[in-house]
């Protein structure tokens, strides 16, 4: 009679680390340290200058000296994938920081004090839910012009409204709850009440959004990127990257690959720190 187990024991521990919402936030956060600590130290592990063009080495293969291989202007790709690693991280973060202040100051203030002021919030944010995301960003930055501040300012403007809708209906419950009329009954201001309890007691559900947010706002900024209306050449950043090496993806495939698997990677890190920290926080609710 067989006795071997019917699934290999690494393969149990795999999926169970993968189930297991501690151990998904730390591969989570294992990858994004790992990005990190690239991007700080991107001057000193980068083997060559991202942007020093040289036309005697353009197009060459992965190899020893190039482990990623070369452009068409003979920049080295394992460089601006290094390099390129700071401006997508700061796309990622930053890109979130501006949406997540700006709907969570409306959402709370809307559902505290609703009434008509609830109803205006409201209908604002299904005008801007009605035109698709990355098309109505897309208009703002082409009026803005290309660039990282455009980019920011378009993020801003569009991505509030999902924080605001998250926050205003998790204002609208705790506003109902016992500790909040407590603290109406002694007599506390209406600023205090939001801001120093109902607000830190519903902001958990907008940070684990704002986690996998992160993921939605990297793959736009490489989008609007290799669009021509974000990052401009020669800057490395793996969106333009990607659209520079399009033009040799049958005869010089690693210029759009490597800096496509970066994209990937990163997003990989912030969906599984967002969805293992979504389970610890599940589990003890």
């Amino acid at each position: 009679m067989n006795s071997r187990p019917l699934i290999a024991p690494w393969r149990l521990r795999l999926r169970f680390g993968f189930r297991n919402g501690r151990l998904t936030a730390a591969w989570g956060l294992l990858i994004l340290l790992l990005w990190f600590a690239l991007a700080l130290f991107a001057p000193w592990l980068a083997p060559f200058d991202p942007i020093a063009q040289n036309t005697d080495i353009s197009l060459l293969g992965p190899s020893l000296a190039h482990p990623f291989g070369t452009d068409n202007y003979g920049r080295d790709i394992l460089s601006r994938v290094i390099w390129g690693a700071r401006i997508d991280l700061q796309l990622a973060i930053v890109g979130v920081i501006f949406p997540f202040m700006i709907g969570t100051f409306v959402g709370a203030v809307s559902g505290y004090i609703g009434g008509r002021f609830d109803s205006v919030c409201m209908r604002v944010i299904d005008v801007i839910l009605a035109f698709p995301f990355l098309v109505l960003m897309l208009a703002i930055m082409a009026i803005l012009g290309p660039g990282l501040k455009s980019f920011y300012i378009a993020m801003a403007l569009v991505g509030w409204v999902s924080y605001a809708r998250l926050i205003r209906s998790q204002i609208l419950v705790l506003k109902e709850s016992e500790f909040a009329l407590a603290a109406k009954s002694l007599g506390f201001g209406h600023g205090r009440i939001l801001f120093r309890h109902l607000l830190p007691n519903a902001m958990f559900g907008s940070i684990v959004f704002s986690m996998s947010d992160a993921v939605l706002v990297l793959l736009n900024g490489a989008a609007v990127s290799y669009l021509g209306l974000g990052v401009q050449p020669p800057t490395a950043e793996w969106g333009t990257m990607v659209a520079e090496g399009q033009a040799f993806i049958t005869t010089a495939w690693w210029i759009c690959t490597f800096p496509g698997l970066a994209i990937v990677t990163l997003a990989m890190g912030f969906s599984l720190l967002a969805d293992g920290v979504a389970q610890v926080l599940g589990d003890r609710a």
